[in-house]
Parts: C-alpha cells; structure tokens; sequence
C-alpha cells in the first residue's frame, strides 16, 4: 500500500502558503504535492476557526493511531538504516511493512531516548519570500519571459525541461548551482567560489553537456547569475526562460529540490569547507531515493530509463 500522509512541517507550509494568498494549485506545486492531496488536507483536517496546522496534525494522527501497531525488528533495522540515507518515513513506508505514523513515532521516541535518528528528517522552515514586489536586482540582457515558454513544459510530459537556482553558503561566501529536471526530479549540483554570472554559466554549462541531448528549456529566477544566459542557451543548443519576479510557485519543482539539498548543507554552514566527495555523495543519495510522485522509482531509474529495480 501507499501512503499519501501529509507530514507535521507540510502542514504549517500549507498554512504559511494559504494565508500567504496561493491557491491550492500553486500550493501542491511549491511543496511537491498532488493537488487532490491539499484539497483533501484542507476538507478533512479543518476546525471550525478553519485550517490550524497543529489542529490539522493532530486530527490526522488520531485518525490514524487505531491502525498502528507493533513491528518486528528486522522491519525496524530497515527503515533506521534508510532513515540514516534521508529516506523520508513516506519512502519507507512504501518499501517496508510500517505506516508512516509509527515511523514518526519511533524516531521521536529515539530522540527522547538521546537518539539522532531525528536529524535525518527533512526540515521544513517556511522560507520567506517577498510576494508582488519590484525586482531590484536589475535588468538582465534579452531575457525570455516564463509567459513565452512551451506549454509542454508544463505538462510535464517529456524529460528536458529542467530549472535552476543558486544556493548561498553561511555569510553569502560561496554558493551551489542546483539544476532539477521537471519530470523526473533528476538533480544537478556544483559549488562555485563566487555567485558570479560567469561562475554560474560556467557551473550550468559543465552539469548539462553529458545530458545535452535531454536539455530542451530551462527556467531560472531573476538572479543576476543567470545574466550569461545567452551563453548557456548557445553551448546546450536549449531555450532560457525566467520566471516572474518572487514567484517561487514557478519552479516549485527546484523550490522544493533546494529544500532536499539543505538538509546536507544547511544555512549554517561554511561552503568553504564543503568537499567534492560530500556533493558527489548528496547527488547520488538525492538521485536515489525512490519518490511518490514517480511511482515509488528513483530519478535515476526514470531519467535514465533504465527499468532496473531499486535494491533494497
């Protein structure tokens, strides 16, 4: 069976992104989430003062704690040991006989117990954007607006479409280039010394060029990075869109890929110490876990079609 429970942080972003004013459309895609799933959150869990996130959870919780029960070990060794690779307690539930209440449960036990088992949980703080406001970064040379992109695009329909978005190190030193395929979740990264236009072009250049054949657009926000866009047009033989000023819902898909890659490199930290080995390890877990929105399959497994099983 597949679980398609909400988790406690989702629900404070669905609370954050609706009083915000986003539909329920821009909504599931800001937190890569079926549209059916929020509508079904926003019926089922609502008070009678509306939606409250710790309302919401704890209604779920108790709906669902008549079906917990207990585990034998070797379920539990499972999932700890894909708990310490970030899989989420959705992944595992999908993979090993365990709701994914009881998952959370544990892990929170754990952590009472002492346990870090709760540090692998992806965190999600509700970043703050600023909605319907003048971009003030400038006026980047010939840029195609998001409004003039393929529909296909956003049908989701073919791989190569992918977005982009720069990742800034602990006291704006350094920063990570991350480039995510819309279909397939396929992701990309590479750390740069600067935030450069010409760091940044470099960076998206050398990602791509083994992927040239399955590059059709790409999409990025206003950043003033992505200025030799032209460039990276020019060498990946692809089309560069931008989205709308603050308009993260645009390229929800690399919203919610920058969230993922967080939780190896949180804000906190100095990119000046990250190692190749610790991007090449992110990559590889990243690219590994299997997700819901893919019928439990990898992005490896659907970027690069190669229909073999996930050992586990």
């Amino acid at each position: 069976m597949n679980y398609t429970h909400l988790t406690r942080e989702e629900r404070y972003q669905i609370y954050a992104l609706k009083k915000a004013g986003h539909t329920q459309s821009e909504i599931a895609t800001i937190i890569d989430r079926s549209v059916s799933t929020i509508s079904r959150e926003l019926a089922r869990n609502r008070g009678a003062r509306g939606y409250r996130p710790r309302q919401a959870h704890n209604k779920a919780v108790e709906r669902k704690a008549i079906n917990a029960r207990a585990i034998d070990d070797a379920t539990w060794q499972f999932a700890q040991e894909k708990l310490m690779l970030q899989w989420s307690p959705d992944q595992i539930s999908n993979y090993a006989d365990i709701s994914i209440e009881t998952v959370y449960q544990r892990v929170y036990a754990d952590k009472r117990n002492g346990g870090i088992l709760w540090k692998n949980l992806r965190c999600q703080k509700q970043r703050r954007k600023r909605y319907g406001k003048t971009d003030r970064r400038g006026i980047i040379p010939n840029r195609q607006s998001i409004e003039q992109r393929p529909a296909i695009v956003d049908a989701r329909s073919r791989i190569g479409d992918w977005e982009a978005d720069t990742i800034i190190g602990k006291n704006h030193r350094q920063a990570i280039v991350s480039l995510v395929e819309r279909k397939t979740g396929y992701t990309l990264i590479r750390k740069v010394e600067r935030k450069t236009a010409e760091a940044v072009t470099k960076a998206t250049t050398h990602l791509l060029k083994p992927h040239r054949r399955r590059v059709h657009t790409i999409t990025s926000d206003n950043g003033r990075e992505f200025a030799g866009h032209e460039e990276i047009s020019k060498q990946l033989d692809a089309d560069f869109y931008f989205a709308h000023p603050y308009a993260s819902w645009e390229r929800g898909t690399n919203e919610n890929t920058n969230g993922l890659i967080r939780q190896y490199f949180p804000k906190n930290r100095d990119f000046t110490t990250i190692t190749q080995q610790e991007m090449d390890t992110a990559m590889e877990r990243l690219n590994n876990r299997p997700r819901k929105r893919l019928g439990y399959q990898t992005p490896n497994q659907v970027f690069f079609k190669s229909g073999v099983a996930l050992h586990i």
